[in-house]
C-alpha cells in the first residue's frame, strides 16, 4: 500500500497569486483615460520623478550588494537589469529638473549593506517589498500611463521580493 504524499505548504504566495495581482493592478489601472491627460500634470510629473528617484535608489541597494557579494551576480543581474529598466521608463516624460520635495539629493548617503549574503537578500526583499507596497498606493493618484507604469513595477516589485526570498530567481 502505497504511502499518501505529505501536505507541502508553501511558504510564501504562489506564481497564480502573483499572476492574478499583477493582472488585478493593471486592469484597475486600465479602468483609467488611455493618456495622462487627466488630473494634475504637475502632480503625475511629480509622482513620476519620485519613482524614477526610488529606482535609483533601489538601483544603488542592488549595486552595493552586487560589490559586496559577487558571487550573487549570477541572481542578481537579472532583478538588476529590470530595475534600472523602470527608472529609466519613470524618467520618461519628466522634466530632469523635476525632483519632487522631500527626495533624496543627487548623491545619497551610501547604504550600509549586511555582515552576510543571506541577510543581504532579505534586505533588498524588503526594499522591493517597500517600494511595490508605496506604488501601489501612488497609482491610485495618478492618471492613465503613469497608473498603468506604477502597478506594472509595483507587481514587478513584489515578484523581485519573492524571488529574493524563495531563492528562485537563478
Amino acid at each position: 500500500m502505497p504511502y499518501p504524499s505529505p501536505l507541502r505548504i508553501p511558504s510564501g504566495p504562489r506564481r497564480r497569486t502573483l499572476l492574478a495581482s499583477a493582472a488585478g493592478a493593471a486592469l484597475l489601472a486600465g479602468c483609467t483615460s488611455g493618456a495622462d491627460s487627466g488630473g494634475d500634470p504637475s502632480a503625475t510629473e511629480r509622482a513620476r520623478a519620485q519613482a524614477a528617484a526610488d529606482s535609483a535608489t533601489l538601483l544603488g541597494r542592488y549595486d552595493a550588494v552586487l560589490t559586496a557579494f559577487p558571487d550573487l551576480a549570477e541572481r542578481l543581474r537579472p532583478l538588476r537589469t529590470e530595475v534600472a529598466a523602470h527608472a529609466a521608463a519613470f524618467r520618461e516624460g519628466t522634466t530632469p529638473t523635476a525632483a519632487p520635495s522631500g527626495s533624496p539629493s543627487a548623491s545619497p548617503a551610501p547604504v550600509p549593506v549586511p555582515a552576510t549574503s543571506k541577510d543581504a537578500l532579505a534586505s533588498l526583499a524588503a526594499a522591493e517589498r517597500a517600494l511595490a507596497d508605496r506604488r501601489a498606493k501612488a497609482l491610485l493618484d495618478v492618471p492613465g500611463e503613469s497608473a498603468r507604469l506604477l502597478a506594472a513595477t509595483a507587481a514587478a516589485g513584489a515578484a523581485h521580493a519573492y524571488l529574493l526570498t524563495t531563492g528562485a530567481a537563478k
